[in-house]
């Protein structure tokens, strides 16, 4: 643990050495080809995220007043909370809403 809490200070500080940075630390999956709608995914060292997506579907969903139909997707994060925090996580996820909302632009 005492190495473990070394790292993730230095990580967090960005002093990290680059062969302490070799290996990947996030994964995205899209299980929506197979029609699933969300992914709850589970980690596993060296691991520290997965990013899962379901698959597209048509939605009710109001705007400036309106009700109407369009089209929606969940993503999911599981993430190792001694690397990160649910405030950073709830930034990345926003940034990505933010950036499906005008896919064209991507």
């Amino acid at each position: 643990m005492k190495q473990l809490r070394d790292l993730v200070s230095r990580a967090r500080g960005g002093r990290l050495q680059r062969a302490e940075m070799a290996d990947p630390t996030l994964t995205v999956t899209n299980l929506g080809d197979l029609g699933v709608e969300s992914v709850f995914g589970a980690i596993y060292p060296p691991q520290v995220a997965l990013v899962g997506f379901g698959r597209v579907r048509e939605e009710p969903w109001a705007r400036n007043g309106l009700l109407g139909a369009r089209p929606a997707i969940t993503a999911t994060l599981a993430a190792d909370h001694r690397v990160s925090d649910g405030l950073r996580g709830g930034r990345f996820l926003a940034r990505i809403d933010e950036l499906l909302q005008n896919p064209e632009e991507l």
